[in-house]
């Protein structure tokens, strides 16, 4: 049975994670109305890992006998000032997206919840490719100047990108 501290964490972190895929699919609006169909496909298949991360969770906490209570969304930014700064803002998130699976981790620890810490640690090492992702994208558009044949240069790169569901699940998830 899931700790009830623990069942909640990792709901706030579901409603985190549909947040997140709230986010990107709002980035891709805004790269489709600037006709950046690349720009708007890496977001596309950014909305799908984040669905699949909440889906993730959402298993689990019902795998281990706990309650799945969704939440309210909050709604995303729908404007940005320019082609780079939606990526900027990706990698920020990101970051916090990281802060917030170390949380888990730390409450998972501290509960000596063994079967969360091994479920959760998929997740500290997919932040480390999520980050590495958001941030590639934010050098190259600093490299373009974020003008020119250089953004559409990065455009065709990331139209390129297909959503791959993982071969290994996280821990206690399909059991």
């Amino acid at each position: 049975m899931l700790n009830e501290r623990m069942q909640q964490a990792v709901n706030e972190q579901i409603n985190a994670e549909l947040y997140s895929a709230y986010l990107y699919a709002s980035m891709a609006a805004f790269y489709t109305s600037i006709n950046l169909p690349g720009f708007a496909n890496w977001m596309r298949v950014q909305v799908q890992e984040e669905m699949l991360h909440a889906t993730y969770m959402y298993d689990f906490i019902s795998e281990r006998g706990g309650r799945v209570q969704l939440m309210s969304i909050a709604g995303p930014p729908v404007e940005w000032p320019d082609p780079a700064q939606p990526f900027k803002d990706a990698y920020a998130h990101e970051l916090e997206v990281t802060r917030r699976i170390n949380e888990l981790m730390n409450l998972a620890q501290e509960l000596r919840d063994h079967a969360t810490a091994s479920f959760l640690l998929w997740f500290v090492n997919e932040q480390v490719e999520e980050e590495a992702n958001a941030d590639k994208v934010v050098k190259q558009l600093h490299l373009t100047g974020n003008v020119g044949s250089g953004l559409f240069m990065v455009d065709r790169e990331l139209a390129l990108r297909v959503f791959t569901p993982p071969t290994v699940l996280p821990a206690g998830v399909g059991a």
